[in-house]
């Protein structure tokens, strides 16, 4: 196969006989090859890419022989030798020739495929709708990105401020119940210490009472009656 494509750059460069051929997409397009050979080769040069062996055409069986599978849903041969293209796209333009397989190799008259100008305004158009949605749905996507890391942002800074009022909120409750108890505490503490002086005042009044009974009684009890 490389020897082939040394070959056709070779011969291609010397080749100048081209003719121009319109066709709209989707269309079908039938190529002849003017050579009166059994087996030919059908090339596609799509500058600056290499040429391209697409198929080798016998006619001693109706079946092409497809240097790639996927030229096959592309690719068939009619007739003697004639390539048709089924469907075309932008991807099937470009510079078609066939060459025999024998030695030396004869290149014949090529053929340029290109759209018709309708349709080259209308892939044109498409392909700048194509390229305004692609850029709107980028944007779309950047500002939607943006908006979901302002939001998770937003988001984290709510939780961070949740999480600081709970846990502040419990040292503040808790500060203020061992504050309460030790207000209460200390109220019963001073309730104690009352009650204590409150008994020892008490206390020592029911002693001189006590004292002073005492003392009337042994008053009364050593008291001679008069005689």
């Amino acid at each position: 196969m490389k020897i082939i494509q040394l070959q056709l750059y070779v011969l291609i460069c010397c080749h100048a006989a081209v003719s121009d051929q319109l066709t709209d997409s989707g269309s079908n397009v039938t190529i002849n090859c003017d050579l009166d050979e059994n087996e030919v080769y059908w090339i596609l040069l799509k500058t600056p890419d290499p040429p391209t062996v697409i198929l080798r055409s016998m006619s001693t069986t109706s079946s092409p022989f497809y240097t790639n599978e996927t030229f096959r849903q592309k690719y068939s041969v009619q007739f003697k030798h004639c390539l048709v293209i089924n469907n075309v796209t932008a991807d099937e333009l470009g510079v078609y020739y066939c060459m025999n397989t024998r030695t030396p190799p004869k290149l014949s008259n090529s053929t340029r495929l290109h759209f018709t100008e309708s349709t080259q305004i209308t892939e044109c158009h498409n392909q700048k709708v194509v390229n305004n949605i692609d850029q709107n749905q980028t944007q779309w996507q950047i500002i939607i990105i943006i908006i979901s890391g302002l939001m998770n942002g937003l988001l984290l800074i709510v939780l961070i401020g949740l999480f600081k009022v709970f846990i502040v909120g419990n040292r503040r409750s808790a500060e203020e119940s061992q504050l309460n108890t030790d207000l209460q505490q200390k109220r019963v503490i001073e309730e104690h210490q009352d009650q204590l002086q409150y008994a020892e005042v008490d206390f020592s009044k029911l002693r001189r009472n006590i004292h002073s009974s005492q003392i009337n009684s042994t008053y009364a009890a050593i008291k001679l009656p008069k005689s």
